[in-house]
């Protein structure tokens, strides 16, 4: 999950009269687009459980050597089945997060890579996305219970595997209390972040805009959750290496996008009035940057936190109370932007910002279909999306 596509849905007379609450009219049709791609996450899915479960019959998985219990893959069908659908989710979440940077960045001129066709695959990616990490956690919960009933009665098992799997700080032992608090985090996240698309008609464009942006943190809090807890990518390796590598085009292209965003106005240097200030954003493209050179440090170097086979595990980092104040202060950034936004939007026009717009900004946003329309207060904006019945992005990842 990245920045989002800057077009959203038409503003026209008509549709402002239609503007209530939830769009489930256009979830629904979101869901019934997002068919293929999901059947495609599901073949995959068992493809990669296929593949676990051949490793464990063989010997050659890491898993079983840290947790020998796990050998009989035919009783532990559930746990395998549960990072089989992590992993995908994994994969998913990098490309739709990918396609959500290309739509509201630079992108190759590609005549079959429209910006329509990016933003198709965006929102059925995103809701995929959500269904796997979803999966997951679900396959997680029902080998618990499977677990839990050796001990308990059923009753007692249920509720017990709720909290530790669904539940933010309810995984209480090892590496779990901090790796399963960084997935549910995600999980979470994605929800509101994600589907405050469908809430655009009641916030307007700009703040489910502005929310969807954020969830870029959804994908970093998902890629730690895989580095620290996923057995399979647990030891040093090639394969550990590889996960860390493959985050170099992405962090390239969130820097890429945002020194060269579609929307001339959200350029550093623009002389249009920002919700976020220019010290914010300057900072955001430091620390995208200096992320890229970690990254190329971290392969280079070797040094990835994994450990040997052999080596003892590492006391689990950091203390919950850390991700409980992370998640305090991201959630005082989002609230603070909603309201600097809410506070323009009711700003009389006389009073907002009247920054003279160059020729060239304008034409770009109008070939970008982003330019805004005048309208509710809210200012919300048109894009290339409308004009041909294709809707607006997507819920889930970032771009």
């Amino acid at each position: 999950m990245a920045e989002v596509s800057e077009s959203a849905p038409s503003s026209a007379p008509g549709a402002r009269g239609r503007r209530t609450g939830f769009d489930w009219a256009g979830l629904r049709a979101d869901l019934r687009g997002a068919v293929p791609d999901a059947s495609l996450a599901l073949v995959l899915t068992l493809l990669i459980y296929w593949l676990l479960y051949a490793r464990v019959e063989s010997g050659a998985s890491a898993t079983v050597k840290i947790m020998p219990m796990l050998a009989d893959a035919d009783k532990y069908w559930m746990y395998w089945m549960c990072q089989a659908f992590g992993w995908s989710a994994m994969l998913w979440a990098y490309i739709t997060v990918v396609f959500g940077l290309m739509r509201s960045g630079p992108r190759p001129r590609w005549r079959w890579l429209s910006a329509t066709r990016l933003e198709k695959w965006h929102r059925t990616t995103s809701l995929t996305t959500i269904g796997l990490m979803f999966m997951h956690a679900f396959f997680f919960f029902t080998d618990q219970i499977r677990d839990n009933q050796t001990r308990w009665s059923f009753g007692r098992s249920v509720w017990t595997a709720f909290v530790d799997s669904f539940v933010p700080g309810g995984y209480a032992t090892g590496t779990g209390q901090v790796a399963i608090l960084v997935g549910l985090l995600a999980l979470y996240l994605a929800l509101p972040l994600g589907l405050a698309f469908y809430l655009r008609n009641r916030t307007g464009s700009r703040i489910w805009l502005a929310l969807h942006r954020f969830v870029i943190v959804v994908y970093i809090l998902s890629i730690w959750h895989t580095l620290l807890y996923s057995s399979q990518a647990w030891f040093d390796g090639p394969f550990r290496t590889m996960v860390w590598a493959l985050q170099l085009p992405l962090a390239g292209l969130l820097l890429w996008r945002l020194m060269s965003p579609a929307r001339p106005g959200e350029r550093l240097r623009s002389r249009r009035d920002h919700a976020v200030p220019f010290g914010a954003r300057l900072a955001g493209r430091i620390v995208v940057g200096a992320t890229l050179v970690g990254l190329v440090l971290v392969i280079v170097t070797g040094v990835d936190g994994g450990r040997s086979p052999d080596g003892a595990a590492a006391a689990p980092w950091p203390d919950q109370w850390v991700l409980w104040s992370g998640l305090l202060v991201f959630t005082v950034a989002v609230v603070v932007t909603v309201l600097r936004l809410r506070g323009r939007a009711r700003r009389p026009s006389g009073e907002r910002s009247t920054a003279p717009v160059t020729e060239a900004e304008a034409e770009a946003e109008v070939e970008a279909g982003t330019a805004p329309v005048a309208g509710d207060g809210t200012e919300t904006e048109t894009g290339a999306g409308t004009e041909t019945g294709e809707r607006s992005p997507s819920p889930v990842d970032p771009r």
